[in-house]
């Protein structure tokens, strides 16, 4: 995952709250291209460390527990094309083992739970986990009434009349002793030989190809037309159960067997075991018969196999305590890296990629692999990436490919002796391919190291960035035009009417000696014109700070901005400084570091911007569009001059934004965080951790009559 983690045991509060929101966020994204587009970017071990590492900051600050924390829920929230319907019981994840030790502690674990001695028998299911899309059908009397996805764990998409077109799934139950409701859970999935079919007519109907059967088996089934769903080779296993009226057997094992005289298909291979080592040596087993298996799982799932000790071991958190998933490692193959391509993202980043010989991994033709940054490609690898030859990467070397959790392909290794002698180093470029400007890899001032991700520095005229940077400029923080939000920027640049800054304020010229006119386009109309318009006029005169944020240069946030447009009051004067920076010894640079707050790296990041002609020509051509305004001469005799304030809590007599204008024109500075730098917290009715933390470092702390008291009780200032 490429970066360096703090220990756990090293965190402080503020850290761990700060690390928790942004895990959270990580993590609901994955869920989201995980479970609700079936297209995850990310291995399902990389997921696990992000889940893990949550898990364990929640252990150490069991009060951060976060009402939005992955450790609360399952799976993800869904989508609202499809009817949404409630599960009886949950349908709950599992915790994962990675090795045979894991597997171990798990059988003691439960043991101890259970009070038994360590001597004594705990039997225990064996089953390989399918890697497909989970399923709850429901029947009552016996007849097929709703199958719902797994959802969120609590609430799933209704895909009643796509499962009925699924052969392993029985419309009306067979056999005897079938309770009046009846809810059977498991797995959709498709066979490798399904899959295969299933490509060659995409590739015979000239249609993009699948990636790989489980993105396929989850999009078929969540399809709004079922004759769709028809049309693709589903299977199902039936491995679990939620509401049942009444309890056929005492055992999963029972339970499973019941599930097949019920017209179910169950998986072969599953097994029981009265000892762990048995058990171990199964999934071994498995693991060895994977390949030739019709269909893709990535583990082996234990169960305790008395549903007695299952109700007393319970739950914990989103998981079952009587339950086990122990994980496969990567699939893994050699072949050619025929070359090393270089992408540039939407931040700038240039990325190289892999393009590789074709090779099979896992069922999957495989020809690129992420290479993830320049010290990779060099193989100065980090947090588990290091090539473990420790060389280059070079073309024509013979590399070893792994599917990080079966589906973004790595490269892992490099085979030396294959190398031929003529090879060279792969020179990696300092020039953005995507426009020709430099491109740069930062220092951290704080550590010293230099940043693994070189960047281009041509952020207003970069065709792989521009289209971020504007949605930037119009933004709520920066020039906040009424209308002009990120749907109008896609538009517009791609119609071609806005290519860089500047064009947004000369659009309404432009657009009066137009064959085409604005108004005349899709979704306009002559009213929404002439707003749009208005909105933009209105913005032209605009806060110096505005500006300088909204061209988003990398580490230049508000405040820095509000600081930097507080010392040089002009935004030529700006440009002509940023321009002379010449290294840390200028004059340039020294003004600058010497602004409280402003620091190297920042410094750094603007002299690569201002050193870019093109940024300095847009730059230039909508400061002839805008008449930039210097902010107010804060005071220095207030009570408050010089001080940092922190607001938090519901402010009740002003917003937020006016209480840091507020706090600003009598000459404060306005942090979102709480340190040991703070001067004062003003907290409003809910004020939750900043607060506590401003207690516990003995901070002042005011409400907001205390506020207005403290600073004259003048609103206007």
């Amino acid at each position: 995952m490429g970066e360096t983690l703090v220990s756990v045991d090293e965190l402080d509060a503020a850290a761990a709250e700060a690390e928790l929101r942004q895990l959270a966020e990580k993590i609901a994204f994955h869920d989201a291209r995980y479970y609700n587009d079936d297209a995850p970017e990310i291995s399902d071990a990389d997921y696990d460390v992000l889940r893990r590492r949550n898990l364990a900051i929640e252990q150490k600050f069991p009060k951060l527990v976060r009402d939005d924390s992955p450790s609360q829920h399952v799976g993800y929230v869904v989508l609202d094309k499809f009817e949404k319907a409630a599960h009886a019981l949950p349908m709950l994840s599992l915790d994962n083992a990675f090795n045979d030790e894991d597997v171990r502690d798990f059988a003691k674990r439960a043991l101890r739970i259970l009070k038994l001695a360590g001597d004594k028998v705990l039997s225990l299911t064996a089953e390989p986990k399918i890697d497909g899309l989970s399923l709850s059908l429901r029947y009552e009397g016996g007849v097929l009434q709703t199958a719902v996805t797994r959802g969120d764990g609590s609430v799933g998409e209704n895909v009643t009349e796509n499962a009925r077109t699924i052969a392993d799934i029985p419309n009306v139950l067979s056999g005897e002793n079938i309770p009046d409701v009846v809810e059977i859970r498991g797995e959709v999935f498709m066979t490798h030989e399904a899959f295969a079919k299933l490509n060659e007519r995409m590739k015979e109907e000239g249609k993009a190809e699948y990636v790989n059967p489980r993105n396929t088996a989850a999009g078929s089934l969540r399809q709004l037309d079922s004759a769709v769903t028809a049309s693709r080779p589903l299977k199902f296993f039936a491995y679990a159960w939620g509401e049942m009226s009444a309890m056929p057997s005492d055992t999963q094992m029972g339970m499973v067997a019941q599930m097949a005289d019920w017209g179910f298909q169950v998986n072969p291979l599953m097994a029981v075991f009265d000892s762990i080592e048995p058990l171990i040596e199964h999934f071994h087993r498995i693991e060895t018969e994977r390949v030739s298996l019709a269909y893709d799982i990535d583990g082996v799932v234990y169960k305790v196999n008395d549903l007695a000790l299952q109700a007393r071991l319970g739950f914990v958190s989103r998981f079952p305590r009587w339950a086990i998933a122990h994980k496969f490692p990567a699939e893994k193959a050699w072949t050619i890296l025929r070359n090393i391509e270089i992408q540039v993202g939407r931040t700038g980043a240039l990325t190289p990629v892999a393009r590789l010989e074709p090779i099979t991994v896992g069922g999957v033709v495989v020809t690129t692999a992420t290479l993830h940054n320049q010290d990779y490609v060099a193989g100065i690898g980090k947090d588990g990436e290091e090539i473990r030859s420790g060389k280059d990467l070079r073309i024509g070397d013979r590399v070893q490919i792994q599917r990080a959790g079966d589906v973004i392909p790595q490269i892992l290794d490099v085979d030396l002796e294959y190398r031929d002698a003529s090879s060279k180093p792969f020179e990696y470029p300092e020039i953005c391919p995507a426009c020709g400007s430099h491109a740069v890899r930062e220092i951290n001032e704080k550590t010293g190291k230099t940043d693994s991700v070189r960047r281009c520095s041509g952020g207003l005229i970069c065709p792989a960035q521009v289209k971020e940077r504007l949605k930037h400029l119009v933004s709520r923080n920066a020039f906040d035009i009424e209308g002009f939000g990120e749907k109008q920027v896609e538009s517009f640049y791609d119609a071609g009417l806005v290519a860089n800054a500047a064009d947004i304020f000369t659009l309404r010229k432009r657009d009066a000696h137009s064959l085409k006119k604005l108004k005349d386009r899709e979704g306009m109309g002559a009213l929404s014109a002439a707003k749009l318009f208005d909105a933009i006029d209105d913005k032209r005169k605009i806060d110096l700070h505005r500006l300088l944020f909204g061209l988003g240069i990398r580490h230049v946030g508000q405040q820095t901005a509000k600081d930097m447009a507080r010392v040089y009051r002009d935004a030529t004067v700006i440009s002509d400084a940023m321009q002379a920076m010449d290294g840390q010894h200028s004059e340039a640079w020294l003004e600058l570091t010497a602004i409280d707050g402003i620091g190297d790296t920042v410094a750094a990041s603007l002299q690569e911007f201002f050193r870019e002609s093109g940024n300095v020509k847009v730059f230039e051509a909508l400061l002839e569009e805008l008449e930039p305004i210097a902010p107010e001469i804060a005071q220095t005799d207030s009570p408050v001059a010089g001080k940092t304030i922190v607001f938090t809590g519901s402010l009740e007599q002003m917003t937020r934004d006016e209480a840091k204008a507020m706090a600003e024109r009598a000459g404060a500075r306005v942090s979102g965080s709480v340190s040991i730098k703070t001067d004062l917290v003003v907290a409003g009715p809910g004020a939750g951790s900043k607060l506590k933390k401003a207690v516990e470092l003995g901070v002042d702390t005011v409400d907001e009559d205390g506020w207005f008291e403290l600073i004259g009780r003048d609103k206007n200032l």
